[in-house]
């Protein structure tokens, strides 16, 4: 299963779950979505933001990651490193998308 455009609303449901990063070698890393927050709004659009943590001893480089989920299925998603902090390093993803109304609205 997987989204193809997801929503504020489908991340807030699994917050404080993990996402599996695979790698070339090894065992995947885990990412765990630790805050899922509103932007500003605008109309015809949804803005929200993602932040994630993932392990002390490993800083991911800003990039598109494949991450996959079990409930959400496999999502390309923009990670910007944005703090190290006691308990592991907290990664950040925007979303700015269009939205349309349905008809009659």
């Amino acid at each position: 299963m997987s989204i193809e455009t997801p929503s504020q609303e489908s991340f807030a449901e699994n917050l404080n779950t993990k996402f599996r990063l695979p790698v070339q070698s090894g065992a995947p890393l885990e990412l765990e979505l630790i805050e899922v927050a509103p932007g500003l709004p605008r109309e015809g659009t949804e803005r929200f933001s993602l932040v994630f943590r993932g392990a002390l001893n490993l800083s991911l480089p800003q990039s598109t990651y494949r991450l996959e989920h079990e409930r959400l299925g496999a999502l390309d998603i923009f990670l910007v490193p944005i703090a190290r902090e006691a308990d592991g390093f907290r990664y950040e993803a925007v979303f700015n998308r269009f939205v349309t109304k349905p008809e009659g609205q």
